[in-house]
């Protein structure tokens, strides 16, 4: 099965209590990209960069599978950047620059060969431009997931609810949850959220693992507990690409394969927090991979030997 990626290819610059990083490699795009290629071969990324950004990573991404026929590239303009702080708690961080550029007018252009996907992951990204790539697409794929975050809903609320109602399954943190909605209960506004348009609804919730909800059915996956968090930039993207590449490779968007795509999410994104930026998941092996699942299998199996 195919699955086309839309997001940032950008640089970020980091600083955490555990560490600062110059100008590095990052964008939703790119985490999402390269999560996902541990799983599907057959990976398609829409996104735009300048002429300044290095073709070192450009050839990483296609030496993972990727195909970037879709990946514009701006001659004499420059990358989108991103540079953030994150407090102590690692849970909350502050923008300290936003450089828009060549994202600020970004026309998603699908390449003919795209035109057949089976699955389509649409990262954080306006929505008008959201919705303009699933109004490019000849054929409606088997799932169109989306991302977002408090910043359209600050500013592009009607566009943003427009959006909802012609994708599948949305995935977003708690915070964005709770504001979108109006509710503080997950529950609630898991309801309420799912009204808007999408049949599943994803609420990631960083350290204390995450939701899914679909219907009257919830399921429930922890966080593995890591000895080392350096930098959780990425981690929700990484999450994203690992679930829906998942997915994607076992064409099967039950209820309960979703449930595995879960567990091979946060299974990604325990790699992604462990270096910064996008170094963990450059090189990872295949056992490595399943030996991290089969740690979330043992989190999350047991059986009661006697009731009360």
């Amino acid at each position: 099965m195919s699955l086309v990626t839309v997001g940032s290819v950008a640089f970020d610059a980091i600083e955490t209590p555990f560490g600062k990083t110059d100008k590095i490699i990052g964008g939703a795009g790119t985490y999402i990209a390269l999560s996902s290629s541990y799983f599907v071969k057959n990976q398609n990324i829409v996104a735009v960069v300048g002429d300044d950004f290095p073709q070192e990573m450009i050839d990483k991404l296609g030496d993972r599978g990727v195909n970037l026929e879709g990946l514009q590239i701006k001659e004499g303009e420059k990358s989108f950047f991103w540079s953030g702080k994150y407090n102590n708690d690692m849970n909350s961080r502050d923008t300290l620059v936003t450089e828009l550029n060549v994202l600020e007018h970004f026309d998603p252009i699908i390449p003919d060969s795209y035109q057949d996907c089976d699955y389509l992951m649409l990262g954080n990204l306006s929505p008008d431009v959201q919705l303009k790539v699933i109004d490019r697409l000849e054929k409606r794929p088997k799932l169109v997931a989306l991302d977002t975050m408090n910043f359209w809903m600050d500013i592009a609320m009607d566009d943003l609810k427009k959006t909802l109602k012609a994708i599948d399954i949305l995935i977003i943190n708690d915070e964005e949850a709770r504001q979108l909605s109006g509710e503080y209960s997950l529950v609630k506004a898991a309801k309420k959220i799912r009204e808007m348009g999408p049949k599943y609804l994803v609420i990631k919730k960083g350290e204390h693992g995450a939701l899914l909800f679909h219907g009257t059915n919830a399921f429930f996956a922890p966080a593995l507990p890591l000895e080392d968090v350096f930098d959780p930039t990425g981690a929700g993207d990484t999450f994203a690409g690992g679930f829906m590449g998942y997915l994607a490779s076992t064409d099967d968007v039950s209820f309960e394969n979703m449930k595995r795509g879960i567990i091979a999410g946060s299974a990604m994104a325990s790699f992604c927090v462990e270096k910064f930026g996008t170094e963990k998941l450059e090189n990872l092996s295949k056992s490595e991979i399943e030996d991290r699942i089969q740690e979330f299998v043992k989190l999350t199996n047991f059986d009661m030997v006697q009731s009360i």
